[in-house]
């Protein structure tokens, strides 16, 4: 985005506040739809990427499905126009009242363990079900986003599958998707490609399956030494992959589920300078917002760059920037080379526009921040900034009136 309207957005609404460009989601929807030349195929929204009403507006126009994890994020699908019929609900240890939920807005299940099968054929018996393989692979950017393998929580371990045709006979469930994610912000698509052949293995001992979700885990290059996932090869393998399958097995529908790969680029945090102090071996350079509004650097020691806007070609120093809240973890980027900074300066945090704001809490009592899209050069407000009323938002308390 242009630092003119970056500076407007951080005059007009003031920082902290996520930016999204609309453009960039709609051209990264289309260039993962076209490498895939696979028919039929779906691609469903992953909604814990960002979750604001507006975006899923974006995707829900463009004929995109979604996956939700939650019954929050079910709701806020639902409010968002999209169908019953475009949503999979892909939970983990959920509980029964959850379950009902889904049951309720006849939304499609996507079972995670045996234990969760069981209760869910007793809640809903003689219905279609989505079931989720550990293939006994992982990958990802970070330890925490690693979800296949022996230490991964997710998923029926893949030498399950006689267990799992018993437990759907029991209660006349019918599988009529098998799953899989193996982690999130892969680079190397042949990893993916590696766990969608164990995959469809799986899928060939189901007579009923109607589709194969791959999952997300489609990454993005955050460093700017890292090279882009090459999309249109793997998706000329996954391509071929799959019609091989078909040639040998049944007619499948292809689902890809991708969020990160999505939304990420489309954002930036615009934060200002508050502080900068300095000590015999350290440069710190304080901002107005915090691991609060944005956890992936703290969580998952992720790289985001830093750029100041509107840089006036200023002498470099290595500095190490970091938030407001009261943590030593508190850090956006160590011994960073930047523009020398003062207060006052506006940076951008980018690459922010997946798990930003959908991660981002009131810790330490600071409200959560504003959301702007831009659309064609409009900037539209798609969520206000907070307030300290938040903080007592079902807060159940009394008033004492006394001096």
């Amino acid at each position: 985005m242009k630092h003119e309207v970056l500076t407007q957005i951080a005059e007009k609404y003031s920082t902290p506040v996520y930016v999204y460009d609309k453009s960039v989601i709609v051209n990264q929807y289309r260039r993962l739809d076209a490498s895939v030349e696979f028919s039929p195929k779906k691609i469903y929204y992953a909604s814990k990427a960002n979750s604001n009403i507006a975006i899923l507006n974006v995707f829900r126009d463009l004929g995109c499905s979604i996956d939700v994890v939650s019954p929050g994020e079910l709701f806020l699908a639902l409010k968002a126009g999209f169908n019953p019929s475009q949503i999979l609900f892909t939970g983990n240890n959920l509980a029964v009242s959850e379950m009902e939920y889904a049951v309720e807005h006849n939304v499609l299940m996507t079972v995670d363990s045996l234990s969760q099968m069981e209760t869910y054929g007793k809640i809903n018996p003689g219905s279609s079900v989505c079931v989720r393989i550990n293939p006994n692979l992982g990958a990802g950017h970070h330890r925490h986003v690693i979800t296949g393998g022996l230490q991964s929580k997710f998923g029926i371990y893949y030498t399950e599958i006689n267990r799992i045709r018993r437990e759907a006979e029991r209660h006349n469930l019918k599988i009529i998707g098998i799953h899989m994610h193996i982690g999130s912000g892969i680079l190397e698509y042949r990893l993916l490609l590696k766990g969608i052949s164990s995959l469809l293995d799986v899928a060939a001992h189901f007579a009923e399956v109607e589709f194969i979700d791959i999952g997300g885990g489609l990454g993005i290059p955050y460093r700017s030494e890292e090279s882009p996932l090459n999309l249109e090869e793997f998706g000329r393998e996954l391509t071929s992959l799959v019609r091989k399958w078909v040639r040998m097995n049944k007619e499948i529908t292809l689902v890809l589920e991708p969020g990160r790969f999505l939304v990420a680029e489309s954002g930036v945090l615009l934060t200002r300078v508050t502080a900068v102090k300095h000590n015999p071996k350290y440069t710190f350079v304080g901002v107005d917002t915090g691991f609060n509004h944005f956890m992936r650097p703290a969580v998952y020691d992720a790289y985001h760059e830093i750029q100041l806007i509107n840089n006036d070609s200023r002498k470099r120093e290595i500095v190490t920037v970091c938030g407001n809240i009261c943590e030593s973890g508190d850090i956006f980027a160590k011994k960073r080379d930047l523009p020398h900074l003062g207060e006052g300066d506006l940076l951008a945090i980018e690459n922010v526009g997946a798990y930003g704001f959908s991660m981002a809490s009131q810790y330490n009592a600071r409200a959560l921040p504003a959301e702007v899209l831009v659309d064609n050069g409009n900037i539209i407000l798609i969520r206000k900034r907070g307030t300290f009323k938040d903080f007592l938002l079902n807060q159940v308390y009394e008033v004492d009136t006394h001096e």
